[in-house]
């Protein structure tokens, strides 16, 4: 039986680090709301939220009258039904570990467009976007960056664990592929720093699941209703 994945179906969002993993391994999954629309979604929502122990949000994943929600939380559950990731548990706990951290990122990219309030429009919280952006350009995604570029250097090839892909290499190439569209100026001066991360962004880019995904249009563009979001006025070197 197919997955059940549930998220909005205009965009990317925290669902493309779900989608990719799916992709890369064949796993079948129905993108629901895609299907049934926004409506369908949020009675589903309700209707899990009935014994306390639904989801708070999309994305989830549904199968057997259960969900399970939260990215890593979600892929966590996808590596161990899928052999997703090793079976040293130490290595499973690191991978959940780096998943939570490019959680904590996608949070703070978010923020950079909304700083004041989140349910706000950018064009009313312009100016403070754009001292959020300066201090997220300079100090915040350098010192995240430093940190995948370490877990990237550990990998004995271009895979962060052993000789195979796991869920964390294609959220590390969902990351980089989301930065680059919101800040293309500062990713290309800060690319030289980071030569094994873009080397397992470019490996992951040639798994032949993630290669006929992105020319499928199942996935669909960025645009500015994301996460990543590109406001050239944000950007900078």
């Amino acid at each position: 039986m197919a997955y059940r994945l549930w998220y909005w179906p205009s965009i990317q969002g925290r669902g493309e680090f779900v989608r990719l993993a799916l992709e890369a391994a064949g796993i079948d999954y129905e993108d629901c709301a895609r299907d049934a629309g926004v409506e369908a979604m949020m009675a589903d929502l309700e209707a899990r939220a009935a014994n306390g122990r639904g989801p708070f949000a999309p994305p989830y994943l549904a199968l057997d009258g259960h969900a399970v929600a939260q990215v890593a939380n979600i892929l966590q559950f996808l590596g161990q039904q899928h052999d997703l990731v090793p079976s040293n548990l130490a290595d499973r706990y690191w991978l959940n570990q780096l998943q939570l951290t490019i959680a904590d990122l996608v949070a703070e990219v978010h923020n950079v467009h909304h700083p004041v309030g989140m349910m706000d429009y950018y064009d009313d919280q312009k100016a403070e976007a754009a001292r959020a952006a300066t201090q997220f350009r300079d100090e915040r995604l350098p010192k995240y960056l430093d940190h995948f570029e370490d877990a990237a250097r550990q990998g004995p090839s271009h895979w962060l664990i052993d000789h195979r892909w796991t869920y964390g290499d294609t959220s590390l190439f969902q990351l980089v592929e989301g930065l680059r569209y919101m800040f293309p100026r500062r990713m290309a001066t800060l690319a030289p720093n980071y030569p094994h991360l873009l080397h397992t962004h470019a490996a992951v880019g040639e798994l032949p699941g993630i290669r006929a995904y992105m020319k499928s249009d199942r996935r669909l563009p960025f645009n500015e209703d994301g996460i990543f979001r590109h406001y050239p006025e944000l950007d900078g070197d």
